[in-house]
């Protein structure tokens, strides 16, 4: 076994036959362990998605969205039986040691090139246990070691007006400054709320803007999104609600589903947030809470998020 940084393995296997991934961070909450790594390729990703889905215990759900693949999984371990083509590839164990999450890729041939070599060449990991190179035929696996860190997802809602402004883009240019600033930004979801509320600007819809974060981090986070919001937005009625972890409790999915169906009062938001001990603050006023406590509900489910209910 090999113990290589990246910048070591690119530079004791140059060949051209290696495709670096982008990047891999791994979130944690309890026993589970949220794994987003960026493919080399676009659509490449869809087949290691299946693959992974389908041959891995451990991975609870799978899903791709460009070339980010997202593995929601259990901490344990469950040995692969590999075979070509119909179980190519997978996650054999997921650990965590101190602030390090441990996972062990197995892949055949090409899939175990990308189970080491390539995703050992990501920003985000610290370094790979290089067990088997793969290649050709061969069998290829790694240990993929990654800093812990945590998921937190931001609801915003009304910082427009009728005259001028859009959540959607204030709340995405300020997810962007946040990543220039060493936040890792990874999902911007717009969530379709109430298409009759007569205090709607227009479309009536609420974001989520999901992060990854250091535990120390998080209040800064925060904090941060709370300066930028008062700075840019052009609303009295802004507010944010804060989700931490990976889970989504069922009583926030169904507030979530019942505002895009129903006027919903600021004293609802405001009851379920402190029984689910989930933060609101009003930025610049009360009335935003809604929407963004319905953007957590649904962050997750992109496909709920968008429709509309008349």
């Amino acid at each position: 076994m090999e113990i290589l940084k990246p910048e070591e393995i690119k530079k004791k296997y140059n060949k051209p036959w290696i495709s670096p991934y982008e990047k891999i961070v791994t979130m944690v909450d309890g026993d589970l362990v949220e794994i987003v790594e960026y493919h080399p390729c676009i659509s490449g990703s869809h087949w290691i998605v299946h693959q992974y889905k389908n041959n891995s215990k451990l991975i609870k759900s799978a899903y791709r969205d460009g070339n980010k693949q997202v593995f929601l999984a259990k901490i344990g371990k469950d040995n692969l039986d590999l075979k070509a083509s119909v179980c190519a590839a997978g996650i054999e164990e997921i650990a965590i040691e101190e602030n390090n999450v441990k996972v062990t890729h197995g892949g055949l041939a090409g899939a175990g090139v990308g189970a080491g070599l390539c995703r050992g060449m990501a920003d985000g990991v610290k370094y790979i246990e290089l067990i088997n190179a793969g290649g050709g035929s061969k069998l290829g696996k790694a240990v993929v070691v990654t800093e812990k860190m945590e998921k937190i997802v931001i609801g915003i809602d009304d910082t427009d007006t009728k005259e001028e402004g859009a959540t959607w883009t204030t709340a995405h240019n300020i997810a962007i400054e946040l990543q220039n600033e060493g936040f890792h930004y990874l999902d911007h979801i717009i969530v379709q709320l109430y298409p009759h509320n007569p205090n709607k600007t227009q479309n009536c819809v609420s974001i989520a803007l999901t992060f990854a974060v250091k535990s120390e981090n998080k209040n800064k986070l925060v904090n941060r999104i709370v300066e930028l919001l008062k700075r840019d937005t052009l609303s009295d009625k802004t507010a944010i609600a804060i989700l931490k972890g990976l889970k989504i409790p069922i009583a926030l999915r169904q507030y979530s589903l019942d505002a895009k169906t129903k006027m919903m009062t600021v004293e609802e938001a405001e009851h379920l947030a402190e029984k689910l001990k989930i933060k609101l603050i009003a930025v610049t006023g009360d009335q935003g809470k809604i929407g963004a406590l319905a953007a957590l509900g649904l962050y997750n489910d992109i496909e709920e998020a968008v429709k509309v209910y008349y």
